[in-house]
């Protein structure tokens, strides 16, 4: 079969320009993409892809145009005379210049706008700051300074990098772009230029304040406002308050991590809180009032008569009110019985006699220690 006329396949005259050529080809490429043409359409819509392609790949090359021009078909056929070059020949550039900018169209990538923009620019690194706060603070929210570094121009070159007296010059290797391209095969991949590191500049003689940054490092103070009910590892973010960014690229960001010190007498448990509270034996004994103490006051909690170590007490609403939560946690208070110590003669003839009492009455004074003997019983039967 006849191959068309490339000019007929991409809908162009003889006489168009490169970049109407460009136009016709990313337009047929994008309608014919093969991800984008599934089902029984597929087979024919590859086809026209090829043949797209094929025409782009001639007439994008000026020889290869020429020739094609001049002869027909038979100018640019590799097995006749008149053929200069091929896929992966030198020139070849233009197809894939072109085909990276149909992928960036096709899948997102933003085509080649970035080489076509100048100096690389590129975004600031993020900062992290740990702080340390207390659990009440925590729970309730606080307002407060903290010192970060921050970069400003330098005062002896102006922010140039360039010692004074001096001036930069324009990178030699990429022309003042910050980028170059790299050919594989047919594909042309843009990376940073080695020399310059994307500035598109070379500074000969370095400023000596700065070393050629442009820029030196200071301190700078930030007003942060903690949220109430901030929990241990969570980040407050401060917007552009990192390092700046370069060639005019936008800053990073100030990452505030939240540290929570260790409290005497709570620990937290998302938005509950535990404490142990000590009772004496009579008191478990006997029952009665307890205080126990919560982050904003003191409360009383009453304790039945014979109240067990380890008893549990759970006092609602009386915990932390988390950032994402609607109703505060609770407050969990865990009985732990204190046995007297330093005891005088009188309390120790005190504490037999009411041992030996309480031995009469049998197991109904110690209902915990008749089932761990049973328990012991069973295992050695």
């Amino acid at each position: 079969m006849a191959k068309r006329d490339y000019y007929e396949i991409l809908g162009l005259a003889k006489g168009a320009t490169e970049d109407e050529i460009k136009k016709a080809y990313r337009k047929l490429a994008m309608k014919f993409h093969p991800d984008r043409n599934q089902g029984d359409g597929a087979k024919a819509a590859e086809e026209k892809f090829k043949e797209a392609k094929e025409a782009y790949e001639i007439l994008s090359d000026e020889q290869k145009r020429a020739a094609y021009d001049q002869y027909g078909h038979a100018g640019v056929d590799p097995n006749a005379g008149g053929f200069r070059g091929g896929p992966g020949a030198e020139g070849f550039g233009g197809f894939a210049e072109a085909f990276g900018d149909i992928f960036g169209d096709i899948f997102g990538g933003g085509g080649g706008g970035g080489r076509r923009g100048g100096q690389q620019v590129y975004r600031g690194n993020d900062l992290s700051y740990a702080m340390e706060i207390t659990l009440e603070e925590a729970a309730l929210g606080k307002e407060t300074q903290i010192r970060v570094p921050s970069w400003d121009n330098c005062d002896t070159c102006g922010g140039t990098g360039a010692k004074p007296g001096t001036k930069t010059k324009t990178c030699s290797t990429c022309g003042g772009s910050g980028t170059v391209h790299m050919r594989q095969g047919f594909f042309s991949v843009q990376q940073t230029c080695p020399h310059c590191h994307g500035t598109g500049k070379i500074i000969p003689e370095p400023c000596t304040a700065c070393n050629g940054a442009g820029r030196i490092k200071r301190q700078k103070t930030l007003e942060v406002k903690i949220p109430a009910g901030i929990n241990e590892g969570m980040r407050i973010r401060s917007a552009g308050n990192g390092e700046p960014g370069q060639n005019g690229g936008p800053a990073g960001d100030l990452y505030i991590e939240i540290r929570i010190k260790p409290h005497d007498i709570f620990e937290r448990d998302g938005d509950d809180l535990h404490c142990t509270v000590p009772v004496s034996i009579t008191t478990a004994a006997l029952g009665g009032s307890v205080e126990v103490p919560t982050l904003s006051s003191k409360l009383e909690i009453e304790l039945p008569e014979g109240t067990q170590h380890g008893k549990t007490f759970r006092l609602r609403g009386k915990g932390i009110k988390g950032i994402r939560s609607s109703y505060p946690g609770d407050l969990y208070c865990h009985v732990t019985l204190e046995t007297p110590v330093k005891l005088t003669e009188h309390q120790r003839k005190l504490l037999k006699e009411l041992d030996e009492s309480l031995k009469k009455g049998g197991d109904k004074h110690s209902p915990n220690s008749k089932s761990w003997t049973d328990r012991v019983k069973e295992l050695f039967k």
